[in-house]
């Protein structure tokens, strides 16, 4: 049977002891996408939502979710971020509003929640500041895509390469 890390022998939950691991530099990218109706597409393009600037808006919220994964996740250490970098991108062909973050430190435990949740509160601002419009969005595909650092070295997805090029909102 596996050991649990996150429980005791007794079967309680418990934080794991990260204070004996090397610090190393440590970068995660996760990415996922707000489907909806081209109207709302376009709607957002030409920053007629009622409710303001919703790229910049929903930047904003990413990186505020990053910096508070550790209150929404129960096991999640709180980590001294140095840097966290979120874009969003239009994608009319594909319907959707894609979106990227990109945490760094240097700790002793990575930072693969602090991208996803980066990643998952933009959607939901996206979602939030456009819904009177479009009921039907849909917050998706949020994977991690890249992770650096530590004991398990790199990992990247199949599908992963940089975004497009796009003027920063």
């Amino acid at each position: 049977m596996a050991e649990w890390t996150h429980l005791d022998t007794q079967g309680r939950a418990r934080m794991v002891d990260v204070g004996g691991k090397e610090v190393t530099a440590r970068e995660a990218v996760a990415r996922g996408a707000v489907y909806m109706q081209a109207t709302t597409l376009q709607a957002i393009v030409a920053q007629h939502i009622a409710k303001g600037d919703v790229l910049q808006v929903a930047r904003i919220a990413g990186i505020m979710g990053a910096k508070q994964t550790p209150m929404l996740i129960p096991m999640c250490h709180p980590l001294e971020l140095t840097n966290v970098e979120v874009d969003l991108w239009p994608d009319p062909e594909g319907l959707r509003v894609c979106i990227e973050a990109r945490v760094r430190n240097a700790g002793r435990t990575g930072v693969e929640m602090e991208a996803l949740t980066a990643v998952t509160i933009a959607g939901l601002t996206v979602y939030d500041m456009c819904k009177s419009l479009d009921r039907q969005m849909r917050v998706s595909e949020v994977e991690l895509f890249y992770k650096s650092g530590g004991k398990s070295g790199e990992y990247r997805h199949a599908q992963y390469a940089p975004p497009p090029e796009t003027p920063k909102a």
